[in-house]
């Protein structure tokens, strides 16, 4: 989900309500903790067994603590499963790991007002440093403690749901490359017969051709709104804009299908089966995929008393300092964003990833399951980013890949990277709108420091004038939607330009921010300057059609010159003033110029008319764009009344400019000479006319003159 989104948009969880055979702990997600092997010493974390419901009391609130200090936690065992090292690789110095995470984070807090972080980084199968920084909460003055506080990892929750799927995939029961409708029941069965059927490979690699959509449910405010899985699957249905397998395009909805294909196959509930194949077997004590709200009877329990006392608050970054934010309810598509954990329970997590299924002498997974988390199923080009069954194929330093997923939601961020070759994984979490940089820098930038040193100096590889030409031009993101308002929003924010700067280096602008890239040995492909992430171009004859990002979740494909920005805004800014110049004639002419024919004076009317209506809705626009940085406003407030208004008044000035087109022959007729208008007052009326007729083009391949559900 920032993209933008895109980025970019938040929750936590507890009890399922008592089935006739399951278990408390099973109903709760809270399990205890497992016995330390004989030879080690069990974690300092403390987790009170399961409970009736009616015993649950909320715990007692912590004492005051100094909101910026850092929570320190001890290390846990190392797992016999990956405790010896790899061959050359030199562990990581934990003291100046700590001093490195230290200095990054604190200043990362600083510079983006983070009002807290939380880290856990393991190797060789022990812990090396796990770590809080910051508050979790203003109201009790609570910090950030990494045993405990429960933080919204978003997007991360993917790969809970991707090693649910491989499990059914490699018992038989599913099959990879079988159509995801064989396991759906009928309502939520993918529609569409002039496309081909959508296989689970797809749905792992992204790759399904949905549109995608967020604004209005995505995320919900008030838990009334939260719908269960299926429900939401079935009415939040998107359109299928492309044939399956052919390009990337993030799709959390296509997630969420894939979890209640896998719920359906079991006959279990998503967060039910999650827990017990997952979470409870890895000793993730403080793990959950369920939200802090009251008990429906028509949805999954919520979070236990325990887990949702001990969750971090979302934080918006304001002129005024850190404003605490409410819950972002995530239950409608938990197996796209579900989880809420703490950096403790995630360091479990990456020691199942780094031994291949196996913690604590138990198998999650298998081998073979293991090695296609490791093992790239999907990329679009050979050089772009891809997607190993479910998880982030990542680019590192030192020419180093591992594989993961990173998260965002309205006020959490968070990332999660393993590397094989160092026996190595992080994970990172703040809690703050304004800290998505921190979690997305944070682990290259340790394994940069440790493993490989940046070069003194940045190569340059300039790209000839006629190379850079092939390059230049707008780009335009699949990851959006492709109708209706939310679609103009996507057309708004999905855009990318690609430029040469004059030394050679090709500058991409996207997401309000300038990166350069350095030209490498193989044609069309890309290197940060800074950085080894790349850009992957294709190109068709003397033209690139299209590029692929870091972060392989979109392609951005080349647009012409009806759907450029510098076309629409120059169309734009001459509507208005036309229409700013067209109600100022009103109250401007002179007697003579007031001279008309009926017909003169109804095209007259009409054309004020317009003007008023363009002015009307272009301010609309502009009350929505300043109060767009508010983003929780724009995803619970959507569809804006502001945009709806702004359409509504755009359609109908559209279809009286076809009226007045219509009426420019007999204006230009007239009357006698002394009753008619000037030659000069015609040709701007039709010049006016004329413009707003390509205004109303436009708009309608911008998608913003029919406010439809998108």
């Amino acid at each position: 989900m920032t993209s933008r989104f895109s980025s970019r948009a938040a929750l936590i969880a507890v009890m399922i309500g008592f089935l006739a055979s399951a278990s408390f702990a099973q109903a709760q997600d809270v399990a205890p903790p497992p016995p330390p092997p004989p030879s080690e010493p069990a974690t300092t974390v403390a987790v009170e067994g399961p409970k009736p419901y009616a015993s649950l009391q909320r715990r007692a609130r912590p004492r005051p603590v100094t909101p910026r200090r850092a929570v320190t936690a001890p290390v846990i065992a190392p797992s016999a499963r990956t405790a010896l090292p790899v061959a050359g690789v030199t562990p990581l110095p934990a003291a100046e790991l700590e001093a490195f995470v230290d200095g990054l984070i604190r200043r990362s807090m600083i510079e983006d007002h983070i009002a807290g972080a939380t880290i856990a980084v393991v190797q060789n199968g022990q812990v090396v440093l796990k770590k809080g920084y910051g508050v979790a909460s203003l109201k009790e003055r609570r910090a950030v403690d990494p045993d405990k506080t429960l933080f919204r990892i978003a997007s991360i929750s993917k790969t809970f749901t991707w090693i649910a799927l491989m499990n059914e995939i490699e018992a038989g029961r599913m099959r990879l490359d079988g159509p995801v409708n064989l396991y759906l029941p009928e309502p939520l069965q993918v529609r569409g017969k002039d496309k081909g059927p959508v296989l689970l490979r797809h749905l792992m690699t992204h790759t399904p051709g949905f549109e995608d959509r967020a604004l209005g449910q995505l995320f919900e405010q008030d838990w009334k709104r939260v719908r269960p899985l299926n429900e939401y699957l079935r009415q939040e249905r998107p359109r299928r804009v492309r044939e399956p397998g052919i390009l990337p395009a993030y799709s959390n909805y296509g997630v969420a299908l894939a979890g209640a294909a896998v719920a359906n196959v079991t006959g279990k509930p998503f967060e039910q089966l999650v827990a017990e194949e997952i979470i409870f077997p890895a000793g993730m004590t403080h793990t959950t995929f369920r939200d802090a709200r009251p008990w429906r009877d028509d949805l999954p329990a919520p979070m236990s008393p325990q887990l949702a006392a001990l969750r971090s608050e979302g934080f918006r970054w304001t002129p005024l300092g850190w404003r605490e934010q409410a819950p972002e309810m995530t239950g409608q598509v938990a197996p796209a964003g579900g989880a809420s954990s703490t950096a403790a329970d995630m360091s479990r997590y990456m020691l199942l990833l780094l031994g291949n299924g196996v913690i604590d002498g138990k198998t999650l997974y298998s081998p073979r399951v293991a090695q296609a988390f490791r093992t790239p199923m999907y990329r679009p080009t050979p050089d772009a980013a891809g997607w190993n069954a479910g998880f982030q194929d990542i680019p590192l330093p030192g020419g180093r890949r591992g594989f993961g997923h990173n998260g965002a939601t309205l006020w959490f961020h968070s990332n999660l990277v393993v590397v094989p070759d160092l026996n190595l994984g992080i994970f990172i979490a703040v809690n703050t709108d304004t800290g998505h940089e921190l979690p997305s820098v944070a682990p290259s930038a340790i394994i940069e420091r440790f493993y490989a040193p940046a070069p003194a100096v940045p190569v340059v590889r300039p790209l000839t004038s006629d190379a850079a030409r092939i390059y230049q031009g707008d780009y335009l993101g699949t990851r959006r939607n492709y109708n209706g308002l939310e679609g103009f929003i996507g057309r708004l924010t999905q855009r990318a330009q690609v430029r040469v700067t004059p030394d050679g280096q090709l500058a991409l602008l996207m997401n309000d921010k300038s990166t350069l890239w350095n030209a490498t040995d193989k044609p069309g492909v890309f290197q940060a300057i800074d950085g080894p992430e790349v850009v992957a171009f294709q190109t068709s004859g003397e033209r690139a059609t299209r590029f692929y990002p870091p972060g392989s979740g979109s392609a951005f494909e080349r647009v012409g010159f009806p759907h450029g920005m510098g076309l629409f805004l120059w169309i734009v800014a001459l509507s208005t003033f036309a229409a700013v110049a067209t109600l100022a004639g009103v109250f401007m002419r002179d007697r003579r110029e007031t001279r008309q024919t009926p017909t003169q004076t109804r095209a007259n009317l009409l054309q004020t008319t317009q003007a008023a209506l363009w002015l009307v809705g272009l301010a609309c626009v502009g009350v929505f764009a300043a109060g767009s940085s508010d983003i929780a406003s724009v995803f619970y407030g959507w569809p804006s009344g502001w945009l709806v208004t702004a359409s509504a008044c755009a359609l109908v000035a559209s279809v009286l400019t076809v009226v007045t087109l219509v009426m420019a022959p007999v204006v230009w007729r007239g009357g006698r000479r002394v009753d008619s208008w000037t030659t000069l007052r015609k040709l701007a009326f039709t010049y006016t006319a004329l413009l707003y007729a390509v205004l109303g083009v436009l708009l309608m391949l911008w998608n913003i003159l029919l406010p439809v559900k998108g």
